[in-house]
């Protein structure tokens, strides 16, 4: 049996036989779990003697979503971390500490979508001490890589800029609020792309870690920044272009 088959099915023996009523439509807990694997693979930190990945995973749900397991967050959140710790064995990664899996509510998504921000934190006992010039730039490194996958208060991270950050596109200029902005095929967004290669909800460019970002939220055909694919947040500079579908949206500060 596989271990994501494995894991499958120990958590629906915990939900006593209502785990396929209670996960049919919505967010499944095997579709997190390969998530939070391909998050593990994807932020990597390599040192002179191991690879080190996150060991504290956020998962950001719909209200309708999270309400629907709440209550067996606990029991979903052990499982989960302990499919992580084997993945990471079996994969030969290095964990700091013991995987943590947290779940936190944002109304901004929709049903059937979720986002998952990681983190690597090292406890001080357990902080290995710094040998060589070498060891203290991958410290260095690390330490900066974690930083900058923490979201900062939108609010705050907008004030501090002394530039506006806006977005072009399609002879529109849009001036991305504290709250970033959305792109995407939805007339909810902030840029309407109107494409049926676009998701309804495509991408975002946010504030973080005191630069701006982009980030795809899980669309169909993906995003694009400067030609390359988007596979986790990236920063965006001035005269970046930001591609989804056949649109192109340029970021610029003024």
């Amino acid at each position: 049996m596989s271990l994501l088959k494995n894991l499958e099915t120990r958590i629906a023996g915990v939900v006593e036989g209502t785990f396929s009523r209670v996960f049919r439509s919505e967010v499944r807990p095997i579709e997190i779990a390969r998530r939070l694997a391909r998050e593990m693979e994807d932020h990597q930190s390599q040192s002179l003697a191991h690879v080190y990945v996150p060991n504290e995973y956020q998962v950001f749900l719909s209200e309708r979503d999270r309400s629907r397991f709440r209550d067996y967050e606990q029991v979903l959140g052990s499982e989960l971390s302990a499919y992580l710790l084997e993945h990471a064995r079996r994969e030969g990664f290095t964990l700091p500490a013991p995987p943590e899996i947290d779940f936190e509510t944002d109304p901004r998504l929709g049903l059937g979508q979720f986002g998952i921000q990681t983190r690597t934190a090292v406890p001080p006992r357990q902080r290995p001490p710094v040998r060589s010039r070498d060891d203290a730039e991958i410290g260095r490194t690390m330490v900066a890589s974690s930083a900058a996958r923490t979201v900062e208060p939108l609010q705050a991270a907008a004030e501090s800029r002394s530039q506006r950050a806006v977005l072009r596109y399609a002879g529109r200029e849009l001036a991305i609020g504290p709250d970033g902005a959305t792109i995407g095929r939805s007339r909810q967004c902030d840029i309407v792309v109107g494409d049926p290669n676009v998701s309804r909800r495509h991408a975002q460019v946010a504030a973080r870690g005191g630069s701006w970002v982009v980030t795809d939220l899980g669309s169909t055909n993906g995003t694009r920044l400067n030609g390359v694919v988007v596979r986790r947040a990236e920063v965006v500079r001035a005269g970046d272009r930001i591609e989804v579908g056949d649109g192109v949206i340029e970021f610029d500060l003024e």
